[in-house]
C-alpha cells in the first residue's frame, strides 16, 4: 500500500508566505524559506510552494526564491504559479522543483500538460484545480482561474478526467468554498475526483482539526491532505497528526524520533 501523504503548503506573495480565507484577506505567514525547512525536519512528507499573485501579475515564477527554498529542504517539493511554458517548467526543475503545477496555463492551453510529461515525465507534473460549488446546480463545481478569480465555466470533474487523459501525475485539488476556513474539507468534491480517476488526488482547503484530515483519506479516498493555516497557525504539528492517523490505522509514514 502506498502511504497517505501530509502536505504543507507555502502560499507565497511578495516573497512571504501568506494565508486567507476563501482566497481573499491574506495576511503574513513568514518566511517561505524558513517554514520551508520548519515542516521538512517536522517530518512532512512533501511541500507546495504555490506564488499565488504570479499570473494575476502577468509574471514567471519566483525563481531564486524557489531555488533557496529547495536547498533547504530535504522532502519532495512542488512549484506552482506564473508556469506557462515548456521552458518555465525546465527552470523551475533545474532550480530544485521535483514537480511543477500548472494552473491557469493548463485551462488556457492543455497541450502544456501532455507536452510537459512527455518532456519530463508525468511524475513532474501536478495540475491545480480550483473548485468553487456552483450556485445554481449544487451537484456541480466550476473550475476557476488567475488566483480564482476567473470562473472558466468548465465542470470540475470532466477537467479532471480530461487532465488524466493529456498525462497529468497528480492533481491539487482546492475547494475555494472551504479555503481557510478550518470547516473541513470537501468530502464530496474530493471523493468525486478521487473516484473517477486513476491518479493522486490530493486534498486542500478547509482543513481545521484533526477529524477533518482522517476524512480526507477515509470519506474523500484521497491520497494526500494538504495542511496550510493549521500548521502556519500553530495549531497542530506534523508529528501530532501522524501519531492520530497512525493510531486511527491509516498508512502514513511516521515522524523519526
Amino acid at each position: 500500500m502506498v502511504a497517505l501523504r501530509l502536505i504543507p503548503c507555502l502560499d507565497v506573495s511578495n516573497g512571504r508566505v501568506v494565508k486567507g480565507i476563501n482566497f481573499v484577506g491574506l495576511r503574513d505567514a513568514g518566511d517561505p524559506v524558513e517554514l520551508g525547512c520548519r515542516y521538512s525536519k517536522a517530518g512532512a512528507d512533501e511541500l507546495v510552494f504555490l506564488d499565488i499573485t504570479a499570473t494575476h501579475e502577468k509574471r514567471s515564477t519566483l525563481v531564486e526564491l524557489v531555488r533557496r527554498t529547495s536547498a533547504a529542504v530535504t522532502i519532495p517539493f512542488t512549484v506552482g504559479g506564473g508556469i506557462s511554458s515548456l521552458k518555465g517548467i525546465n527552470e523551475l526543475l533545474r532550480a530544485g522543483a521535483d514537480k511543477v503545477s500548472l494552473n491557469s496555463s493548463a485551462v488556457k492551453d492543455p497541450l502544456l500538460i501532455s507536452q510537459g510529461a512527455n518532456l519530463f515525465g508525468s511524475q513532474c507534473i501536478v495540475v491545480a484545480i480550483d473548485a468553487k460549488k456552483n450556485k445554481d446546480n449544487l451537484k456541480r463545481w466550476d473550475v476557476y482561474v488567475n488566483g480564482g478569480r476567473k470562473n472558466t465555466g468548465l465542470d470540475v470533474v470532466k477537467w479532471a478526467e480530461k487532465v488524466f487523459e493529456l498525462g497529468a501525475g497528480e492533481i491539487l485539488l482546492t475547494s475555494m468554498d472551504g479555503d481557510g476556513t478550518q470547516n473541513g474539507y470537501d468530502l464530496e468534491l474530493t471523493k468525486s475526483i478521487s473516484q473517477k480517476v486513476p491518479i493522486p488526488v490530493i486534498a486542500s482547503g478547509g482543513a481545521g482539526c484533526l477529524e477533518h484530515i482522517k476524512e480526507a483519506f477515509t470519506v474523500g479516498k484521497s491520497s494526500a491532505a494538504l495542511l496550510a493555516s493549521l500548521l502556519h497557525d500553530g495549531d497542530l504539528t506534523i508529528r501530532e497528526i501522524k501519531e492520530y492517523l497512525i493510531k486511527e490505522n491509516l498508512a502514513i509514514r511516521p515522524v523519526e524520533k
